[in-house]
């Protein structure tokens, strides 16, 4: 949201949204509307493009500069704890927390769960196993309240509307909001929609590799 750009940055509004405009013209940021309330826009970074931008012109200077991806075992001695929020915890947190353990190499533990859980729609349960090769069949739906008093490293809402609602987890995980279009919105579950799940999953895939790049970061020498 622009507001907290402008916090973290220490610039006006007025100079921060014309170099977002600036970025979005060239495709490096897109931005939404919240599903919560329709008046906040979220702005997503689109770290694919420019990694792949980077690792181009790096490559084109000098073979030395090439960027080379992290291991999935990099994130250090111990797994680091992640839960993943959505409203429903019917797709998009269950798919970000098969895809997390799938991919981490144990480097994550990951969670799921939802404000208000629903079944799980079965076109994750589709894409997770026809495109990834990943089972969700042994899970399900849970509500939030489930791990209030657990600890975790990272808290990750994937909702708008999840994260309004967000409890207070012990010892002050790091938070991040990933504002992804809820695939599921108008509970239809024919073919046409699959491709919104696909698009959904692809997304989370992208996101929980540079999260796994931001753990790599951060593991002790």
């Amino acid at each position: 949201m622009v507001h907290e750009l402008t916090g973290l940055v220490g610039e006006p509004q007025n100079l921060v949204s014309y170099h977002l405009g600036k970025l979005r013209d060239g495709r490096l940021v897109s931005a939404r509307r919240s599903s919560a309330d329709r008046r906040d826009a979220y702005y997503t970074v689109d770290l694919a493009r420019i990694a792949g931008l980077l690792s181009a012109t790096g490559g084109a200077l000098h073979p030395g500069l090439r960027l080379t991806p992290p291991s999935p075992d990099a994130a250090g001695p111990r797994a680091v704890r992640v839960l993943f929020l959505c409203t429903g915890n019917s797709a998009r947190s269950l798919m970000a927390e098969a895809l997390a353990i799938a991919r981490s190499g144990g480097a994550i533990e990951a969670y799921s769960a939802g404000s208000h859980p629903k079944p799980m729609h079965p076109h994750a349960l589709r894409v997770m196993r026809d495109e990834y090769g990943l089972d969700l069949t042994a899970q399900a739906s849970k509500h939030l309240d489930v791990f209030v008093d657990q600890r975790f490293d990272w808290v990750i809402s994937l909702c708008d509307r999840v994260r309004e609602v967000c409890p207070q987890f012990p010892g002050h995980p790091e938070t991040i909001h990933w504002s992804i279009a809820n695939p599921a919105a108008d509970d239809a579950d024919d073919d046409a929609t699959y491709p919104l799940f696909q698009q959904t999953a692809a997304e989370l895939a992208t996101r929980i590799g540079f999260l796994l790049a931001a753990l790599s970061d951060r593991a002790p020498a």
